[in-house]
């Protein structure tokens, strides 16, 4: 099973609806993809690091990108670096409310930033763009 695989499996869980109903849960990996991929509005991973750190929580975000063991982050934690306007934008976008979207994305972006950086450090020039990120993911 491919890291896409997991990763798709574990958010499918994670937004099981009403009757089963899977909801959102390819829209909210893209969504991560796009917050991390050089060409995201809020400048990707390092933008992503930079907010974290703003934030009080770059021991957090730096433990998934390094080879250790990845810190866990809350869902208010990440309300609060990433900003309510954020995540209402992201809750709109797929259809959940704003507390189901940062309880998800919390489980989510450690997994995927911790895939995307296996050498244990942010590459020089970042990710790449959401095309490269998703071949990335694909690989392994």
């Amino acid at each position: 099973m491919g890291l896409l695989d997991s990763v798709l499996g574990s958010v499918m869980g994670a937004t099981q609806g009403q009757g089963g109903a899977a909801t959102g849960g390819g829209d909210l990996l893209k969504a991560v993809v796009g917050m991390l991929g050089n060409d995201s509005a809020s400048g990707g991973l390092a933008g992503l690091v930079q907010q974290f750190q703003r934030g009080g929580l770059g021991n957090v975000i730096q433990s998934w990108i390094s080879s250790g063991q990845n810190l866990p982050v809350s869902a208010d934690q990440l309300s609060n670096v990433l900003g309510n306007d954020t995540i209402g934008a992201l809750a709109q976008k797929l259809g959940l409310d704003p507390s189901e979207v940062a309880g998800q994305l919390s489980q989510v972006l450690p997994q995927v930033v911790d895939k995307l950086t296996p050498n244990g450090q942010m590459p020089q020039g970042g990710l790449g763009n959401v095309s490269d990120l998703l071949g990335q993911l694909l690989k392994r």
